[in-house]
């Protein structure tokens, strides 16, 4: 393996990795690019090239498309987790182009068809480098406005949420290994990190989502390698256990984990020590948090997760409810998206409409939160009143039927009692929450104190009392 740099300033150029088995084709592309003023290195394999990015700040990796071990798919796949922030632009031959379109489908900037020209693929990879520095500066303004709003919470009140983080805070203080299940965009990760922080741990958070971590790489991403342990291993690196030292592991997707891997995982938690790739046998010092979306005891019977490894994983298991279940949650949730996309598209504060708001209840996000976060997200940036319509919503959601509880109601009943009896079933709905009843039903809450003041204390038309009414 081979990295070469120009004598270009890194803060005053685009810096390009080319990656390709071919030393020829290596060197040809390092001329082109060096003539351009580009600060240019180089790598002969997927491998190589990772070890490079960790290294190196790289703005546009320029890759050969089929390469052995790691194909240039392989390697953009890798990079998600590795440099998520590079532009990838793939080099293919003709009959290669599907393969290619699918890989842009997957992240990849763009592709340049065999035999290369010369003016085409430096233009095509300015256009990526300025790409990378919009993104990089999007980036920076996220990370300023989230450092200003604090770390992001956990919203909401609903009895399974409460549940779910009442047994987290339980176990944060144990050494106990946990698993988090539940539907995706439910919010797992939250709860892990709810787990490290209420622990005491003083170590870092560090998490890994298995299933964007091709098997060719993920024993070294996890254990970590020595100088000279494999082909590209060009420097020493620590894996992510060594990160988590002191503090928390958190695997992602855990039931992606390959059979290989799951041994020396269940070795560490078995021994509590690995050996990094080429290397020592070194104790470990964390806190594994691990979550799935997959029935792991169905893919223990299928064969496919070790029954060794799922019993020393679900010790302490726990559920993040799906968003169905947690209904009241909605109006806080996107009352909480509302104000935090306001702030990111620095628009004044858009209120949410009733219309909206009903379709939001109706709706049974399969997506669960993470939908919820998504559609908040749309409306913010499509809308053009200061209140949130049914139109800005994503048409699934806006199309979706309304819920409710009937209320029946005989011919002549006044229509004060109708107004106390539809105001107090409301109450009842959402356990005595005036500012969330006032919400659903378009009215202040004042109205509601105004609307009930004078029998406050008298029970109610079904025989129940009105509830959290002082």
């Amino acid at each position: 393996m081979s990295v070469n740099a120009s004598e270009v300033s890194v803060s005053s150029s685009t810096t390009v990795l080319i990656v390709d088995d071919e030393e020829s084709n290596r060197q040809s592309l390092e001329k082109i690019f060096q003539r351009e003023g580009l600060r240019v290195l180089t790598a002969d394999s997927g491998r190589a090239a990772l070890d490079v990015c960790r290294r190196e700040r790289v703005h546009v990796v320029v890759t050969d498309l089929m390469m052995p071990q790691m194909s240039g798919i392989d390697l953009l796949r890798a990079l998600e987790t590795v440099a998520p922030d590079v532009e990838v632009v793939l080099m293919t031959a003709y009959g290669t182009i599907e393969t290619a379109v699918e890989a842009m489908r997957e992240g990849a900037y763009d592709f340049v068809e065999k035999p290369l020209k010369r003016m085409h693929i430096v233009k095509t990879v300015r256009k990526a480098a300025e790409r990378f520095a919009l993104v990089a500066e999007n980036r920076e303004l996220k990370q300023e406005l989230s450092a200003l709003r604090g770390p992001r919470a956990i919203v909401g009140s609903a009895q399974s949420l409460r549940r779910a983080l009442d047994v987290a805070t339980q176990a944060a203080t144990s050494t106990a290994t946990v698993l988090v299940l539940g539907e995706s965009g439910t919010g797992k990760e939250l709860l892990a990190r709810h787990i490290h922080e209420k622990s005491g741990r003083r170590g870092p958070f560090v998490g890994v989502n298995l299933a964007a971590l091709p098997e060719t790489i993920l024993e070294s991403e996890l254990f970590g390698h020595e100088k000279g342990s494999f082909t590209g291993a060009i420097a020493k690196r620590e894996g992510r256990i060594a990160q988590a030292a002191g503090g928390t592991l958190f695997l992602d997707e855990i039931g992606e984990l390959a059979p290989a891997v799951q041994v020396k995982l269940l070795r560490v938690l078995q021994e509590g020590e690995y050996e990094p790739l080429g290397g020592k046998t070194t104790r470990a010092d964390f806190r594994l948090i691990v979550a799935t979306n997959r029935d792991l005891a169905a893919e223990v019977a299928a064969g496919r997760f070790r029954e060794d490894l799922y019993y020393r994983l679900n010790v302490i298991a726990i559920t993040s409810p799906p968003l169905r279940d947690r209904r009241d949650d909605i109006p806080l949730l996107a009352d909480h998206f509302l104000d935090v996309y306001c702030r990111k598209n620095g628009k004044p504060r858009i209120a949410l409409g009733r219309d909206a708001l009903d379709r939001l209840m109706a709706y049974d996000w399969p997506g669960n939160v993470r939908e919820l976060e998504n559609a908040m997200e749309r409306a913010v940036v499509l809308s053009k009143s200061t209140t949130i319509g049914a139109d800005d919503l994503p048409r699934p959601v806006a199309e979706a039927e309304r819920r409710g509880h009937d209320l029946t109601f005989s011919l002549g009943t006044p229509l004060d009692e109708m107004e106390q009896r539809v105001i107090r079933a409301t109450l009842e709905h959402t356990h005595g929450d005036k500012q969330l009843a006032a919400q659903l039903l378009g009215i202040s809450a004042r109205t509601i104190y105004r609307k009930l003041g004078a029998d406050r204390e008298e029970p109610g038309q079904d025989g129940g009392d009105v509830p959290n009414m002082g």
